[in-house]
């Protein structure tokens, strides 16, 4: 009945239709009609934020046997663990837009499909581990917060978990850097030294300027998106200063400071060339992660393959059964 009645109308109906559903909040879900484009643009972004979650367990899965505790060994294998189901969430809210596993896989494996540039810088000393949970968690938490609100239903609701266990992640994160500012000199300038690494790489996680965006004012109309590159970014830099402030350390910008008549900070620019030059997969890491990625998924195709038989074996004695 609706199938019929979706053919009835035309395309240019069918997209009113679309954009005055999303108008009204209302949630799309898999089965319901939607442009193109805006499959297409979920696919993309969905999947990269998939690929981001399981790429990002490289940098401190490093860490994993050289953690300075018993304690801080659990912790660290359990936020890892976390990343790795958040990207089994989201590739499983991409599926259903269409698009299978892996085909995902070929696309990350091929280098076609993008991931966080910030996960192609190298993880030097145990003060990178809390300088990933403090500013990248906490750049993802300022990112996808808006995302639990996101037009489309399937990746809102995944969202929610996810970003609950981010907050975790981010504070156990600000956790260690406070343990190392408080420590001795040579710990608190490890921790310094980390900071001034990871400051840059973690602003450019928001992406270009909105000026140049290419997908902000689209995204932004089917409510994919709620909240520009640039305010998401202004966001992060409000919230995060105070807290290097609090540790004692410096942030690495000689531009940064509080304007009175914004009640925000000002700050230097980003290196944009340097972006777009790992973005394009000449960062320190690139070839090293992907290479990782791709001998952990090959490394696994026995578990896949005895999955898939323990499966075939379990349907077939049911039917035997049933018949």
């Amino acid at each position: 009945m609706v199938e019929s009645a979706t053919k009835a109308l035309s395309e240019e109906q069918l997209n009113e239709a679309f954009q005055d559903r999303v108008d009204a909040e209302i949630k799309i879900e898999p089965k319901d009609w939607m442009p193109e484009g805006y499959r297409k643009t979920l696919i993309r972004q969905m999947s990269q934020h998939a690929h981001s979650e399981v790429v990002g367990m490289l940098p401190e899965g490093n860490w994993l046997t050289r953690a300075p505790s018993l304690k801080r060994k659990g912790i660290l294998m359990a936020k890892i663990q976390d990343e790795g189901g958040h990207g089994l969430y989201l590739y499983s809210a991409a599926e259903t837009l269409g698009i299978s596993r892996d085909e995902m896989y070929d696309q990350l494996h091929s280098g076609k499909a993008k991931y966080s540039s910030i996960f192609n810088y190298p993880t030097l000393n145990w003060a990178d581990v809390g300088a990933i949970g403090w500013l990248v968690d906490g750049a993802a938490i300022t990112n996808q917060i808006a995302l639990c609100r996101c037009s489309y239903g399937p990746y809102a609701r995944a969202m929610v978990k996810i970003c609950k266990e981010e907050s975790f992640h981010q504070r156990q994160g600000y956790e260690i850097m406070l343990e190392m500012a408080k420590g001795t000199p040579e710990q608190k300038e490890m921790a310094q030294d980390a900071l001034n690494r990871w400051w840059w790489p973690a602003l450019m996680m928001f992406g270009p300027h909105d000026s140049t965006s290419t997908h902000t004012t689209q995204n932004m109309r089917w409510k994919i998106k709620r909240t520009s590159n640039d305010e998401l970014r202004q966001r992060f830099v409000d919230a995060t200063v105070p807290q290097a402030e609090f540790l004692g350390l410096t942030i690495p910008d000689d531009k940064l400071a509080w304007n009175e008549e914004k009640q925000s900070y000002d700050w230097g620019e980003i290196d944009w060339d340097e972006f777009a030059n790992v973005v394009a997969g000449n960062g320190l890491c690139n070839r090293e992660r992907l290479e990782t990625r791709r001998e952990a998924h090959d490394g696994g195709k026995w578990v896949r393959d005895a999955a898939v038989a323990y499966a075939e074996k379990r349907k077939n004695r049911a039917a035997s059964q049933a018949a």
